[in-house]
């Protein structure tokens, strides 16, 4: 019994697989070097870099901070602008005139 239980608890062995073991050290080896490629088109080392340098991360993070602010204060001139003009163009309109041009008198007083 103790034979047996020494036989049942062994690891593979060269001798006893030797192609099982060098077909699955191929297959490894290939997942490995898919696994590297992908890593490195990713670009994670990269990755690593700015999450582990705050200097770094600290500059990453005010630029976008400084063209999301920029971006929004030029897309809501924009948007405001257009619709400023195309609000405008009603002003002949008789019921929604009158009252655009009161709103239009109201601010001209106020500016």
């Amino acid at each position: 019994m103790g034979e047996a239980d020494s036989r049942t608890t062994k690891a593979y062995e060269v001798d006893e697989h030797p192609f099982e073991l060098r077909h699955e050290v191929k297959r490894l080896n290939a997942r490995l070097d898919k696994i590297a490629d992908s890593l490195e088109k990713s670009e994670f080392k990269d990755i690593l870099e700015n999450y582990t340098d705050p200097k770094k991360r600290i500059i990453t993070n005010l630029m976008a901070g400084i063209s999301r602010g920029l971006g929004l204060s030029l897309g809501t001139f924009v948007i405001l602008g257009l619709l400023g003009y195309v609000v405008s163009l009603f002003l002949d309109v008789p019921v929604i005139g009158e009252y655009l041009g009161e709103i239009k008198k109201y601010i001209d007083a106020n500016s």
